[in-house]
């Protein structure tokens, strides 16, 4: 078995734990691979190029946060690789397992006692005058807004059928996975992980009756920038960031590629319980003591 470790680097405790998870697999015979910049850090690890990470391992250890996960995701570069995710961030919707369960469910996973979650990604591709611009893979949200605050309008359309024209401060375009991010701070719906759907939330539309609309993985999203505007941004998940052109057009589309993240076992590591825990829900039942 052959495992990568990805770790937040400006979080000293998860380079810590890199090391020390390092040593820990190393006396079980298995091999453990890392980008340079951890390897420098971190003993018993095996330097290698990011960009090659992928293509020299079967799972993958996350130490850090969320953000560190989506990171992690565009490193796999759309292989099927188990992701591992420990808690040493915020919120941590995607990276369930805590600091002190590490072991027991890197054993697990030795063991191949686990589940797999399947995350559905994103494609997206823009084009610049008449010609594909570039193209990208994204696990949570596709950003569009304003490099300065005011309203913009973004020409939206849904399957190719014309939905309307958004006057609002931007559009963000959501996995279900990324329900729980950004778009839920617009005011989107709650989806399920491993539903297999796509959400369209405006941000603070003018018009408040434009709502978030959840539409099927198999319809596509087009956004088309006004031909009078050059000041747009796009951004996806909140770690590439790109300028819009006048007259560029944005193409999101479920992607072929998935992320398969390993789910939580036990009682308290349901998905349920993870909102419950850090979106401050209720946290008992009634007449629970």
């Amino acid at each position: 078995m052959k495992l990568g470790i990805v770790a937040k680097m400006t979080n000293p405790e998860a380079i810590r734990l890199s090391g020390e998870v390092a040593a820990w697999l190393k006396e079980r015979g298995i091999e453990v691979y890392g980008d340079t910049e951890l390897a420098k850090r971190a003993n018993n690890i095996t330097a290698c190029d990011r960009k090659d990470l992928a293509d020299l391992i079967d799972s993958m250890v996350v130490l850090g946060g969320d953000g560190t996960i989506l990171y992690a995701a565009r490193l796999l570069s759309g292989k099927k690789i188990t992701v591992l995710g420990v808690n040493m961030g915020g919120l941590g919707f995607l990276t369930t397992v805590k600091v002190n369960e590490v072991y027991e469910n890197l054993e697990k996973l030795i063991k191949g006692d686990y589940t797999l979650e399947e995350r559905m990604m994103l494609s997206v591709v823009i084009t610049r005058d008449e010609k594909k611009y570039a193209e990208y893979k994204v696990l949570n949200d596709v950003v569009i807004k304003s490099r300065m605050a005011r309203l913009i309008k973004l020409a939206t359309s849904i399957n190719k059928e014309y939905v309307t024209t958004y006057r609002s401060d931007g559009l963000i375009i959501a996995t279900p996975t990324g329900s729980t991010a950004y778009a839920l701070s617009a005011g989107g719906p709650i989806l399920y992980p491993t539903i297999h759907s796509i959400i369209v939330v405006p941000i603070c539309p003018f018009n408040l009756m434009n709502r978030p609309v959840v539409v099927p993985d198999w319809m596509s999203v087009d956004v088309s920038v006004p031909p009078d505007d050059s000041a747009l941004a796009l951004t996806l998940d909140g770690q590439v960031d790109m300028q819009l052109k006048a007259g560029d057009s944005i193409e999101v589309k479920r992607a072929a590629e998935s992320v398969y993240v390993v789910a939580g076992k036990g009682k308290g590591k349901g998905y349920f319980d993870i909102l419950r825990e850090r979106l401050l829900w209720e946290g008992k039942k009634e007449g629970q003591a």
